[in-house]
C-alpha cells in the first residue's frame, strides 16, 4: 500500500493573512451598516471596537493552542485534545454550523447582486456557475486558492482606500457630520451599553474569518507561521472595519436617507460617490464576496477532512487527499453541493443562526487554554504563567458571554437544534458511549508545549 497523501505545505503569513482577511470580507461594513446604526444608536465604530476587544483575547488563545496543536482543525482539534472527544465532537459539530453556512451566504449574496443586474436570468445558473468555478479552483490547489484570493483582497482594500479618500473630501464639503474629527460616531447622549453589546453581536459576524485561517496550520510553512497570521489578521480587519464605519458613520450621522436597511452598500456608493463610484463599489463588494467564498470553501472543507481523517466522519470519503492535488476533494465538493442550497434560502434566515456556531467555538477555544496549561500542564507556578494561561482566556471567555448574552433569538433555536442533531448522531456512531469516538494521536503535542513562550 502506498504512502497516503498528505496536505501541501506552501503558504507563508500574508498568504494566510489574505485568506483570513477575504474571510472577513471587509466590504462587509457597508452591507450591515443600516442594521448595526439602528441597533447601536448610531455607533457603529464603536460597536466594531467592542468586537475588536473580544476577537483580540480569543485571538490570543488561538495563537496558543496553535501552536501546541499544529494541526487543522481548529476549535475542534484544541477541544478534542483537551477536553475529551465528546465535547470535542460538539464544538466541531457547532462550528461546522458557521462553516457550512459561510460559503451558501457568498453563493447567496452573489445571486442577489446578479439577480440585480440581470433580472431576466434564472437564479440557479448564477449560484450553480459560481459554486462551480469556487469548487473547481479549491480542488485544484490549495496555493491557487491563496493567490487569487491575494488579488481579490488587494483590490477591496483599495477600494475601500478610495472610498476613505472621497469620503474625506464630501465631509469637508459639507456633507453628514461636515468634519472629519468628530466624536459623534464613537459616543453621544442617546449611547446605551447595552445597545451596544447587541450591536456588537451583529458585528462579530463581521470578524468571522481569524479563526478560521487555523484550518490551513498542515499547509503552512513553518509553525510560527499560523500564530502571526492570527493575531495580524485579526488587528488589520479590525482596523479596517473601525475607518471605515468611522467614515460611514460621520457620513450618514442619520440613517433615514436609505431607502434599504437590510444592505446599505449600493446606496453608500451612489450617495458618497454617485453612480460610476456606486458601479465601482458594487465590484469591490463582488470581489470581495468571492474572496470570502474561496476562503471559506477552503476551511470548511479542512474541517471535515479532519473529522474524517479521526475516523468521527466516515474516512474513506471525508479523510482522503487526492494525490496529485494533495487536497481534500471529496470534502470541497461536498462542500460545493451544500452552498448549491443558496439558490433558494433568504440571506437574513441563514445569517441569523452562523453566530451560533462561531461563539461556541470562541469560548471553548479560550476554555482549552486553560483545561492544556493549567490542569494538564501544571502552568500556574508562576505570575506570568497565571496570567497568560488563566487570565486571559478567562477574559476571552467572559467577554464573548457578554456576545453570548445579547444573541438574537432565532439563532439560539436554530442552533439548539443543530447541537440536539449533533448529539443524537455522537450517541449513534458510540453506541451510547460504548465505543470511542475515532483516534487521533497527540504525541507530537506534548513536545511542542515546552516551545511555547
Amino acid at each position: 500500500m502506498g504512502k497516503q497523501a498528505t496536505l501541501k505545505r506552501s503558504l507563508g503569513v500574508w498568504a494566510i493573512v489574505a485568506l483570513g482577511l477575504g474571510y472577513m470580507t471587509p466590504t462587509v461594513v457597508f452591507d450591515t451598516f443600516g442594521i448595526v446604526s439602528r441597533i447601536s444608536s448610531g455607533v457603529v465604530p464603536l460597536a466594531y471596537l467592542v468586537g475588536l476587544i473580544v476577537m483580540v483575547f480569543t485571538a490570543i488563545s488561538y495563537g496558543k493552542m496553535v501552536r501546541v496543536f499544529p494541526d487543522a482543525g481548529s476549535a475542534y482539534t484544541y477541544t478534542r485534545r483537551t477536553m475529551g472527544e465528546h465535547v470535542g465532537f460538539l464544538v466541531g459539530w457547532a462550528s461546522l454550523l458557521d462553516y457550512l453556512l459561510l460559503p451558501m451566504v457568498n453563493a447567496l449574496i452573489i445571486r442577489i447582486y446578479m439577480a440585480s443586474l440581470f433580472p431576466e436570468v434564472p437564479v440557479w445558473i448564477w449560484v450553480v456557475s459560481y459554486v462551480a468555478i469556487v469548487t473547481a479552483i479549491n480542488v485544484y490547489s490549495m496555493k491557487s486558492t491563496s493567490g487569487l484570493n491575494v488579488i481579490l483582497v488587494v483590490f477591496t482594500l483599495a477600494l475601500m482606500i478610495i472610498f476613505i479618500i472621497i469620503a474625506s473630501v464630501q465631509l469637508y464639503h459639507g456633507m453628514g457630520a461636515g468634519t472629519i474629527f468628530t466624536i459623534d460616531p464613537l459616543w453621544h447622549q442617546d449611547v446605551e451599553m447595552i445597545a451596544v453589546f447587541t450591536a456588537a453581536t451583529v458585528v462579530a459576524f463581521s470578524f468571522i474569518g481569524f479563526d478560521a485561517i487555523t484550518m490551513y496550520t498542515e499547509e503552512a510553512k513553518d509553525a510560527n507561521t499560523v500564530p502571526r497570521a492570527i493575531i495580524v489578521t485579526v488587528l488589520l480587519g479590525g482596523m479596517v472595519f473601525f475607518i471605515a464605519a468611522y467614515f460611514t458613520q460621520s457620513l450618514f450621522p442619520d440613517i433615514g436617507v436609505f431607502n434599504l436597511l437590510d444592505d446599505t452598500l449600493p446606496e453608500i456608493g451612489l450617495y458618497v460617490g454617485g453612480q460610476v463610484f456606486q458601479l465601482i463599489f458594487l465590484a469591490g463588494a463582488f470581489a470581495a464576496t468571492v474572496a470570502s467564498g474561496l476562503a471559506s470553501h477552503a476551511s470548511v472543507s479542512r474541517l471535515l477532512y479532519v473529522m474524517g481523517r479521526n475516523e468521527v466522519l466516515p474516512k474513506r470519503a471525508f479523510g482522503y487527499v487526492h494525490p496529485k492535488f494533495r487536497t481534500p476533494v471529496f470534502t470541497v465538493v461536498l462542500t460545493g453541493v451544500v452552498s448549491l442550497l443558496a439558490i433558494g434560502p433568504d440571506l437574513e434566515l441563514i445569517a441569523s443562526v452562523i453566530n451560533f456556531g462561531a461563539l461556541i467555538a470562541f469560548t471553548f477555544v479560550n476554555l482549552s487554554v486553560i483545561a492544556y496549561f493549567i490542569f494538564r500542564k501544571k502552568r500556574y507556578k508562576s505570575a506570568n504563567d497565571i496570567f497568560k494561561y488563566l487570565i486571559m482566556p478567562l477574559l476571552g471567555a467572559a467577554t464573548t458571554g457578554i456576545l453570548w448574552y445579547h444573541l438574537h433569538a432565532d439563532a439560539f433555536i436554530g442552533g439548539l437544534v443543530w447541537i440536539i442533531v449533533g448529539v443524537i448522531y455522537m450517541l449513534f456512531i458510540t453506541r451510547f458511549f460504548k465505543k470511542k469516538m475515532g483516534t487521533f494521536d497527540e504525541s507530537e503535542a506534548d513536545d511542542l508545549v515546552n516551545k511555547e513562550a
